[in-house]
């Protein structure tokens, strides 16, 4: 299989200037157990890094936090310098204190400093799309986006976004910076977000789902997930895929994975056509 599969997903213009096939591909799978430090095969991640792009994926997301930075340096290595039309996103406002430890930071030095950071370990002269990881409940949102918002005056950012937030958070943050993308949690069983998918959608901002995948009940044997993936000849983690990619024409599945034959699986989800049929049942069926 060496056909640029991820075409078939379509595309997205992110910000009115990047476009980027709709199914992308997230690096939070590829550090150690707890997204802490080094792989344990890290032969394997920078094959599925490359192997990705050669299936045609050019949109890849990733962050400081992830190792931290472990999954820059992998991209990195694997990829620099990057293919013509790759889009880099990355997400900077989480600290990691061990394996599993996440918190929250968003004083305007810190900002600065990890976007500094990040560009270094890319290899970056100026970073697509930066995100803010998560944001810090200490700090006025103003003064986090509109150090992110400085920084991009400076050249060091094309566009800004926002991970895991509300409607109104969104909105407050546009008073101080345009932004153009919002990643949250989002799948085909955990949808509380549909309030700012629709946000996305009226407002033209790419939506990034994190944990894509995540199904439920749904898959197990004789559901409804895997009775639509018998169907298709699919497995239900493409199925999963095929129906984010048909909830909405804003919507940007970046699966993550530290496996090859499992990148390979998640791409491949793009030639899959859900009917109207099927993605009503697959819908209407969240336990």
């Amino acid at each position: 299989m060496s056909e640029a599969v991820a075409v078939a997903s379509g595309e997205f213009t992110i910000g009115g200037d990047l476009t980027v096939r709709r199914l992308g591909y997230g690096t939070m799978q590829l550090p150690g157990e707890g997204v802490w430090g080094e792989p344990r095969d890290p032969d394997e991640a920078v094959r599925v890094l490359r192997r990705a792009v050669e299936l045609g994926v050019n949109f890849i997301d990733t962050a400081d936090a992830y190792g931290p930075f472990v999954a820059d340096l992998l991209l990195k290595k694997a990829l620099h310098p990057y293919p013509e039309g790759l889009v880099i996103a990355t997400k900077a406002g989480f600290a990691r204190t061990g394996p599993g430890g996440w918190v929250p930071i968003g004083r305007p030095e810190y900002l600065r400093q990890q976007v500094e950071l990040s560009l270094r370990h890319l290899g970056l002269e100026r970073i697509d799309l930066l995100q803010l990881h998560r944001i810090d409940p200490k700090v006025p949102l103003a003064d986090q986006v509109g150090e992110l918002a400085t920084l991009q005056q400076e050249g060091k950012i094309r566009h800004l976004g926002l991970s895991q937030v509300s409607v109104a958070q969104l909105e407050e943050a546009t008073k101080t910076a345009p932004i153009v993308s919002v990643q949250n949690l989002y799948n085909l069983s955990q949808r509380d977000d549909e309030p700012v998918l629709e946000y996305a959608e009226q407002n033209g901002l790419g939506f990034i789902p994190w944990f894509p995948l995540a199904t439920g009940g749904l898959a197990k044997a004789g559901g409804p997930l895997d009775a639509i993936a018998r169907e298709h000849d699919a497995s239900p983690s493409q199925l999963a895929l095929a129906w984010l990619l048909k909830r909405s024409p804003v919507m940007l599945p970046i699966p993550g994975t530290s496996s090859v034959a499992h990148v390979e699986d998640n791409v491949n989800a793009a030639k899959i056509n859900l009917t109207d049929d099927e993605f009503a049942r697959l819908t209407e069926a969240v336990d």
